[in-house]
């Protein structure tokens, strides 16, 4: 699987070094100060807290900003698809988890082959696995490569996804995984996605310490079996704060703290966790005026709304609905005729996946400058 390059246009390789002003409308931009303040900010914590840092690039979609994270000292990058993992893997990325379950005869042959490129190179293929029947897969899949595949035992903290149920059914799994040859035991992986939008801090507090009794029950009962488990991994930009006083957690994939979204900004701010500042924009034109709105060139295919819609940015204006192309603003001061408008997204993950190009900006999005391109290098890769 390789990344389909699109190649830049002319219009945006011309941008680098001109205000933001002349950022043509709409166009995915990202304040590149407030964007490194926040890395800054969740390495710190995750140093100073004795865990382990591996953020989801599923969020960014991006190998520059990947490597980025990496230099400021995250030990690796989380994905969600194979296809994200191989075109990470193409572009330099070497520790690579694949925190999902993969059963497809077809994806799992691409797996056992990317597990042997990454180990080649020094690095490694780690993934998850939630039911016996997955880890024989696995097993099969890399029964004649020599390389070895990292695998977590997820279990179901909360959120009612994927995952083994906690005790019996996770050792389960946990028996099957060190029976494979080509298998490696990583640990488990345990996120509670539920928690991550529940508005209240002490919400989430009750939440995660249900996904700690559970961890720590099946943990318990892992080892109590003979299987080491080396490492409980998880928690997410609303929660981390929580997994990392707990003990248990030695790795955190919170991704959305980069950028932040809309969405996020609605929780209750934990006092524990740092200040992320929102760095993710759509930048919009006001491209018509009446009475009582102004239109922004901004609609449904510029972001999503699965969080909900936008915020505008710095003004009292509500967005509301307009379709694919349009957003419509209401407020007591309406914007003129071919203002700028910047909205953040109620949702970055998604939102990102819809461009092939974010812009970068120095100094900020009022009066700053474009500084770099960054290519959207996993977009639509979702097998």
């Amino acid at each position: 699987m390789t990344s389909s390059k699109k190649p830049l246009p002319e219009s945006l390789r011309s941008l680098v070094g001109r205000s933001v002003s002349e950022i043509d409308t709409p166009a995915l931009v990202v304040d590149l100060d407030a964007m490194e303040r926040n890395l800054t900010r969740m390495t710190e914590f995750a140093r100073k807290h004795g865990v382990s840092l591996r953020p989801h690039a599923k969020m960014h979609k991006c190998a520059a900003l990947a490597k980025l994270q990496m230099q400021a000292g995250a030990v690796g990058i989380c994905v969600q698809k194979t296809a994200e993992a191989e075109i990470l893997a193409e572009q330099g990325i070497t520790d690579i988890y694949i925190s999902n379950e993969v059963v497809a005869p077809s994806k799992l042959a691409r797996v056992a082959r990317l597990a042997q490129a990454l180990q080649k190179k020094g690095g490694r293929l780690a993934i998850a696995v939630d039911s016996p029947e997955g880890a024989r897969a696995l097993g099969r899949a890399m029964a004649t490569s020599s390389a070895t595949l990292h695998v977590f035992v997820e279990i179901n903290v909360g959120h009612g996804r994927c995952g083994a149920e906690p005790g019996e059914a996770a050792v389960a799994v946990a028996r099957e995984v060190v029976a494979q040859a080509g298998l490696q035991m990583a640990g488990l992986q345990a996120y509670q996605g539920r928690a991550q939008h529940l508005r209240s801090v002490q919400e989430r507090r009750d939440a995660i310490a249900v996904a700690l009794d559970d961890v720590q029950f099946t943990r318990s009962m892992i080892e109590e079996a003979g299987i080491p488990v080396p490492l409980v991994t998880g928690a997410g930009t609303g929660t981390f704060a929580l997994e990392a006083a707990s003990g248990v957690w030695g790795e955190l994939q919170a991704g959305s703290f980069l950028f932040m979204d809309a969405d996020y900004a609605r929780n209750e701010r934990d006092p524990a966790q740092p200040v992320f500042e929102q760095a993710l924009f759509v930048k919009s034109q006001v491209i018509s005026r009446a009475a009582d709105r102004a239109v922004c060139d901004a609609g449904h295919k510029t972001q999503a709304i699965d969080s909900g819609l936008p915020l505008v940015h710095g003004q009292t204006l509500e967005y509301a609905n307009g379709g694919d192309e349009h957003g419509l603003l209401r407020g007591p001061d309406l914007p003129a005729l071919g203002a700028t408008v910047w909205l953040v997204p109620g949702h970055c993950d998604p939102t990102v996946n819809l461009h092939d190009f974010m812009i970068g900006v120095r100094g900020g999005i009022a009066g700053g400058r474009v500084e770099r391109i960054l290519r959207v290098d996993t977009r639509g890769a979702l097998q």
